[in-house]
């Protein structure tokens, strides 16, 4: 049974992948600081398909070591989904010293460890393996709230170096989403960024959870075999680039 490990699996796009990828037949390790959460989880998958994990990702004890303690237990794993991520929807001036270390760390330095860790392990895996980013459109046009779009921004240059970095044998693409419904994200966007998003989008359909998990899984999969080093917006066709 393929392994994956998904952070930030308690809401939104982590939740809805999880369960996808439940689904789909994959065991998941499931991490994120939401103990609330991760209970809800429990209380629908099997135990046989989810492990989870009690974690902060802006603790430098949490993400200097968080892979490597999982292969004490686990031979190998298949799959990494980067998905934790903090948005405060704030202006710049507003940030204290503390909520900036914070993002950067949980938004993109703790992937640095995370990705790196995994790909040392699975370097000489006989099947390639899969790290899948969660980047955002705030990453390719900017955001008002300066820190998030500028980690955001970071995640897509570590994507493309470590496709180089990993490769042959792990691939590493990225996920750019826009305006999620469903998410704790969304209640933060400020109102008129947000009818601004919503008017770009020139696909009906509101992009939830759910529609990312699906770009997710295609990247996860074999079917995918050829990219790494992508960039995969999903936007309801908002932002031609």
């Amino acid at each position: 049974m393929r392994k994956i490990v998904i952070t930030g699996a308690a809401n939104g796009i982590g939740r809805a992948t999880t369960l996808a990828c439940i689904e789909a037949g994959y065991f998941v390790i499931a991490a994120d600081k939401d103990r609330h959460g991760l209970r809800a989880l429990q209380d629908v998958a099997a135990p046989n398909r989810l492990e989870t994990h009690l974690v902060d990702f802006s603790r430098a004890e949490v993400y200097r070591h968080f892979i490597g303690n999982l292969y004490k237990h686990h031979s190998t794993l298949h799959g990494l989904v980067n998905n934790a991520g903090l948005y405060h929807g704030k202006s710049v001036y507003d940030y204290d010293d503390q909520e900036i270390e914070e993002i950067w760390t949980v938004n993109l330095k703790s992937l640095v460890y995370l990705s790196k860790d995994f790909a040392l392990h699975e370097s000489q895996a006989l099947h390639t393996r899969s790290i899948i980013n969660i980047t955002s459109v705030a990453g390719e046009v900017g955001s008002m709230d300066a820190l998030y779009g500028a980690t955001k921004a970071g995640v897509i240059g570590l994507t493309k170096a470590n496709a180089w970095n990993f490769a042959p044998r792990v691939r590493v693409n990225a996920v750019s989403p826009a305006l999620v419904r469903n998410t704790s994200i969304y209640h933060r966007i400020p109102p008129h960024r947000c009818e601004e998003y919503q008017r770009q989008e020139i696909i009906e359909d509101p992009l939830k959870p759910e529609g990312v998990a699906d770009v997710i899984m295609f990247l996860l999969s074999d079917q995918s075999r050829h990219l790494t080093g992508k960039v995969i917006p999903v936007d309801n066709g908002a932002y031609p680039r």
